[in-house]
């Protein structure tokens, strides 16, 4: 049953539980259960199936349960989960974001005395929990930096280009009275729309992806806002560029009229950077939303 724990073998664990209810309070040589060995393996599913199976007195048990070495749930939530479990993971900050939701769902299950409980090296659950996750901080803030600074320069350049375009117009202006020579033609309004769209959202990815660049990369700041900075600077970044694409399609459509093998071609192509970012980042965002929004 341990092994089964250690492994996350959720159906051998649930077929003996049927058979044998009392084999779920089995405990190795440093009285650690089948909840501790989730726990430290970061077995979710076991963790879920046992958590539910427990009830009333044996549950007040579980809860208050120590190791032989003094240390509570808690004390073990604390300890870096195992490689195999982090490399699930994008990145190092998303990485640590899973640590801490770890280290809060068994917070919530075990009892408010062991919150400042110390183990037998004097050491409290939240101490165990920042001395063992010292270095994945570290590389949590490299990594957000380092995605932060790439986005943040793809960002900066649309917003020059789109500001430059919106004072630019296709075809010019009249000369006598300044006013675009295409103003009357609906496709302007598509051009202008699109690069008001453009060059807001740019500029909002921007200051997002600096809010990533100056945070104090404190451990709780990688449970939600990092993260939510960085998955709404994706979503500025997308609609920024899509928006891009749109007033570069426009602007041919008024200039090259009567061309349109010309233009359906440069079209084509102007699609490229959409459909090349959509695929490359699409990964990173689903997981960064499942893991900030979604996550129970």
């Amino acid at each position: 049953m341990l092994q089964a724990a250690k492994h996350g073998n959720i159906e051998f664990i649930d077929a003996m539980r049927k058979a044998n209810p009392d084999l779920l309070w089995a405990i190795d040589k440093n009285k650690r259960g089948i909840f501790s060995h989730a726990i430290l393996n970061r077995q979710k599913v076991v963790f879920q199936l046992i958590h539910d199976a427990t009830v009333n007195g044996r549950k007040e048990i579980v809860r208050c349960r120590v190791d032989a070495f003094g240390n509570s749930l808690l004390h073990l939530a604390g300890n870096l989960g195992p490689s195999a479990d982090l490399h699930r993971r994008s990145g190092p900050a998303l990485q640590m974001q899973r640590e801490i939701l770890w280290f809060k769902a068994v917070e919530k299950i075990v009892h408010p005395k062991c919150k400042e409980a110390k183990n037998a090296e004097d050491k409290k659950p939240r101490e165990i929990f920042t001395e063992s996750h010292k270095e994945l901080v570290k590389a949590g803030e490299k990594w957000a930096k380092d995605t932060a600074g790439s986005f943040t320069l793809v960002a900066t350049l649309i917003t020059t280009i789109m500001f430059a375009a919106a004072f630019t117009v296709p075809g010019g202006n009249n000369q006598d009275s300044g006013i675009p020579l295409f103003l009357k033609d609906k496709t302007f309004n598509v051009f202008i729309i699109a690069d008001a769209i453009s060059l807001f959202t740019s500029s909002t990815s921007v200051l997002l992806f600096i809010g990533i660049l100056t945070a104090r990369y404190a451990e709780k700041d990688f449970l939600k806002s990092l993260p939510l900075k960085l998955l709404f600077g994706l979503i500025a970044l997308f609609f920024s560029v899509v928006s891009m694409m749109v007033a570069f399609c426009a602007s041919l459509a008024m200039l090259l009229k009567g061309h349109q093998g010309v233009i359906i071609t440069a079209m084509s192509f102007a699609s490229i950077p959409v459909i090349v970012l959509v695929p490359s980042q699409l990964r990173l965002f689903i997981e960064i939303f499942k893991s900030t929004v979604l996550t129970n």
